[in-house]
């Protein structure tokens, strides 16, 4: 039987030059430098200050708007990780490095996950990803374009930023303030906020290269990047950062069952294993930030930064069986007949092999799957140019290899200072514009037949843009009785953001010659974006808060701060937030907050709409649409218009600061009302496709069920952080020191009733939302330095969880615990030059294996917090000047 395409693995990617691709489009970089250090943006400088002599505590811009604060003297928890640290981590994705870092950040691999392979989203103390503000240099950063539908339960329906585009090598440190603060940022600083904040040294250049492979001799990645710094008049600077960074694709799999079963019954063209469940292939993937400042007179300063990146992602979908696939080989999920279609429908012709159309298009004497006449009886089809089926051009089946092309871009620009009379100001203008173009190869629009094409370069592209003003003032009173100036902080924002869909290529999702003859509409693993979906839905918002802090007495500070915002299209929001620092001695500070927050879902989760892959419970695998809420179908089930998620959050804690060590631990409470998520897949009725696809689904043709986006649900989560650091002195020249850091965490919805038949959760989805991510995570990091060589060993510890296969209550895997070891050695060849190996992961520990391995052949957890690549070892050189 002859083939019109391979039916295999390849990629479109691999027939591309890497080096030559990614040499090409640095240097495109690096001539529009010049242009980005000069365009508004989404990022502005916080006001950078120096401890005072003696001091070591690092000086903090969050967590309290009292300027030069350190990280122990704020009421709230803060986490400063900085360059040196990150420096150290073998990973080369800063999403990967964060992880490792922070233990109630979660980031999974999400192997097979749709466009949330290509921006992974992260969850902080186990809520939502779009419950954590991200901040670039002290300014809202824009969300990224993708809203995954397909990624674990909990980050389904969110849209939160990027963090892959930032270059680590940019950074001079991250801080993570793990608390509530919407009063103090607005919308979404419901479990906390992380600053990046950027190198601003106006000196010295560093140059790294790092290289490193998985212990399964896969996942190959390098890395190189670069930062230099200049002066910018007498008292400014300017600093450029680069970064360039591919990595090959990683298989954690076993062959699947029924792929298994047709190579031994003679089927040689079925890929093995016919779904490579493992990270993804990158490649192209550049970053460049630039950021400066320089004085423009007394006490005032104008500063700037902004960043580019792009990059393409690459991973496969499930496995098309092709005596099974529904719309595309078979009219039944479970075999039935195979599909035969008439590509000249009005010539009133029939098919060789006795296939009779009777002038209806509807074949008369189907071929049965198994019957023992099948094979000899396609042959005869397959000669014939006026009859089709897909079988032609995958005999074996087909993996579709879906990919993506992102491009990020923002920037910032600001003047800030100080009067005479001690105001201090920053005005400051940000935006920031972040899309997805999406392309898939070797899958087709089975309605076109043999006109289809198996590559798709244009499914269509998604475009978020935000442009934000702020001003903000800050002044310190003098009022008899306190031991401080009152600080009183106030400022007013205005933001805008825009959620953009546009269509793809008409082959992507049109309808073709057959789409009457039982084949599926537009490309089949994920149709293109038609104009009817296409469109541009905005909303913006204004808003002004005030903050006031000060030492009530020489030992306590107290301080709140109240936020009004109002959205075009989701009213108004109230919120507040209070806190507290009580120095019961020099060594102990006890410290607590109460917020509250929320969350306003944006244009995108509004409007949005997409088509993933779902399990039924006989284990056939079917398609299943995400619909607007408002969508007379959905409504009729419960949609609506969405509102924000609000929340009430406190937190109690403790902070010991001795000569001999340092422990903070700190509790948190958080209830949260109106939750966004999916609602439970509903099986879709002939007359519900009808009405999709009259309002525009042409792909509703082929779906077997439909789920949106809803605020059905209430939470509680609660938990602990503990962090304590212990410096010690096993040499006399060196430094030494001991870092213990662990989270407990537990999510707990509270307004389930699977006995209410207008609840939209399903019971699925709870378990995705309480049992998802482990309620125990932590790790222990020693750390050595000498003159001339550094070390550091870290010991991670991931406690269990559960996974829901294929999002199914009867797969469930009941993940053990897991415990990584990571391990560096540096050593410093010479004044400007350390050479570095090391390894994550050294002993190669991987996930409980998934039982259920034989249905789509994963073999581990996709959920997995410490990812499922394995062993992974590096080797990094570093030039400092």
């Amino acid at each position: 039987m002859s083939t019109k395409h391979n039916s295999g693995q390849q990629s479109n990617y691999e027939n591309k030059t890497k080096f030559g691709m990614g040499l090409k489009s640095a240097l495109l970089i690096l001539m529009s430098s010049t242009a980005l250090s000069t365009m508004p943006a989404s990022v502005a400088s916080a006001q950078e200050s120096q401890a005072e002599e003696g001091e070591t505590d690092v000086i903090v811009t969050i967590g309290s708007r009292r300027p030069n604060r350190s990280a122990t003297s704020v009421p709230v928890p803060v986490d400063v990780i900085d360059a040196t640290e990150l420096r150290s981590i073998g990973n080369t994705d800063i999403t990967n490095m964060l992880r490792t870092s922070i233990p109630s950040l979660n980031v999974a691999d999400h192997p097979l996950s749709g466009t949330s392979t290509s921006v992974r989203p992260a969850t902080l103390r186990g809520l939502s990803p779009d419950h954590t503000l991200i901040l670039v240099n002290g300014k809202r950063r824009h969300r990224a374009a993708d809203i995954p539908t397909y990624s674990g339960g909990i980050t389904d329906g969110a849209q939160g930023p990027d963090l892959s585009s930032i270059p680590s090598i940019a950074l001079k440190r991250v801080e993570v303030l793990r608390d509530g603060a919407a009063a103090q940022f607005g919308s979404d600083a419901i479990a906390g906020v992380i600053n990046f904040e950027l190198n601003d040294d106006s000196q010295g250049a560093i140059f790294e290269g790092k290289y490193g492979q998985s212990y399964e001799g896969d996942g190959g990645s390098y890395q190189v990047a670069s930062s230099i710094g200049l002066e910018l008049g007498q008292t400014g600077f300017l600093r450029f950062s680069t970064e360039f960074r591919e990595a090959d694709l990683t298989t954690r799999a076993i062959q699947r069952g029924d792929a298994a079963a047709l190579i031994e019954g003679g089927n040689t063209a079925v890929p093995d294993p016919a779904t490579r469940w493992g990270t993804p292939e990158v490649n192209n993937d550049i970053k460049f930030f630039v950021n400066g400042a320089t004085e423009v007179g007394e006490n005032k300063e104008f500063y700037f930064f902004g960043g580019y990146a792009s990059r393409e992602t690459a991973s496969d979908f499930f496995y098309r069986n092709p005596t099974g696939r529904f719309g595309v080989f078979t009219d039944d999920d479970d075999g039935g007949n195979y599909l035969i279609g008439d590509m000249t429908p009005l010539d009133g012709m029939n098919c060789e092999g006795g296939i009779d159309f009777g002038g209806t298009g509807l074949v008369n004497d189907p071929i049965g799957v198994g019957d023992a006449d099948a094979g000899a009886r396609l042959d005869l089809v397959f000669a014939d140019p006026n009859c089709y089926s897909a079988l032609e051009d995958f005999p074996g089946g087909y993996t579709p290899f879906f990919g993506s092309k992102l491009q990020d871009i923002s920037g910032s620009m600001g003047l800030r200072g100080e009067l005479d009379n001690g105001l201090t100001y920053d005005i400051s203008a940000s935006g920031g514009r972040n899309s997805l173009q999406f392309n898939i190869d070797n899958v087709p629009n089975p309605s076109m037949g043999s006109l289809s094409p198996t590559t798709f370069d244009n499914l269509g592209k998604r475009i978020q843009s935000e442009v934000t003003l702020n001003a903000d003032v800050s002044y310190p009173f003098e009022v008899d009785g306190l031991a401080s100036p009152l600080n009183v902080a106030a400022g007013i924002e205005w933001h805008r953001e825009n959620f953009t869909v546009v269509p793809g290529d008409p082959a992507s999702y049109e309808a073709g010659v057959l789409a009457d003859q039982g084949f599926l509409i537009g490309e089949e693993a994920y149709p293109g974006y038609s104009p009817t979906f296409a469109g541009d839905f905005y909303r913006s918002n204004v808003a002004v808060y005030l903050d006031v802090e000060a030492d009530v007495t020489d030992n306590l500070l107290v301080g709140a701060a109240v936020r009004y915002e109002d959205f075009t299209d989701m009213g108004s929001e109230l919120t507040y937030k209070g806190t507290a620092l009580f120095n019961a001695t020099d060594w102990l500070g006890l410290r607590g907050s109460v917020a509250s927050g929320f969350h306003a879902p944006t244009p995108g989760q509004q409007q949005f709409s997409a088509l993933t892959t779902e399990l039924t419970d006989d284990g056939a695998l079917i398609e299943s649409g995400v619909i607007p809420p408002t969508s007379p179908v959905a409504m009729a089930v419960g949609g609506q218009q969405l509102k924000p998620e609000t929340s009430r959050s406190f937190t109690l804690g403790a902070v010991i600061d001795t000569e001999y060590f340092n422990l903070t631990v700190d509790y948190y409470n958080i209830r949260m009302d109106d939750r966004l998520t999916q609602s439970q897949s509903y099986a879709l009725s002939d007359a519900q496709r009808d009405a999709l696809i009259a309002e525009g689904f042409g792909a509703a043709s082929g779906l077997g069920t439909f789920r949106f986006f809803t605020n059905d649900f209430s939470s509680k989560t609660e938990g602990v952080d503990i962090v304590a650091t212990v410096p010690l002195e096993i040499t006399e020249t060196g430094t030494s020191s001991i870092v213990l850091a662990g989270n407990y965490s537990k999510t707990k919805v509270t307004s389930f009733n699977p006995d209410d038949p207008g609840e939209l959760l399903s019971e699925g989805r709870v378990m995705q939302l309480e049992d998802t991510n482990p309620s125990t995570q932590g790790s222990v990091t020693v750390r050595h330095a000498e003159d001339v060589w550094n070390a550091y060993a870290r010991l991670n510890y991931y406690g269990s969880y559960t996974d829901l296969h294929l999002y199914s209550t009867g797969l469930l895997i009941d993940v053990e615990t897991q415990v990584t070891l990571d391990l560096n050695l540096g050593v410093n060849v010479s004044e400007n030059v350390e050479l570095s190996v090391g390894a994550d992961n050294v002993f190669n520990s991987m996930p409980t294996e998934n039982q259920w391995a034989f249905i789509v052949g994963a073999k581990y957890p996709t959920t997995a917090p410490a990812g499922i690549l394995g062993g992974f070892y590096y080797g990094k050189v570093r030039v400092d000047f």
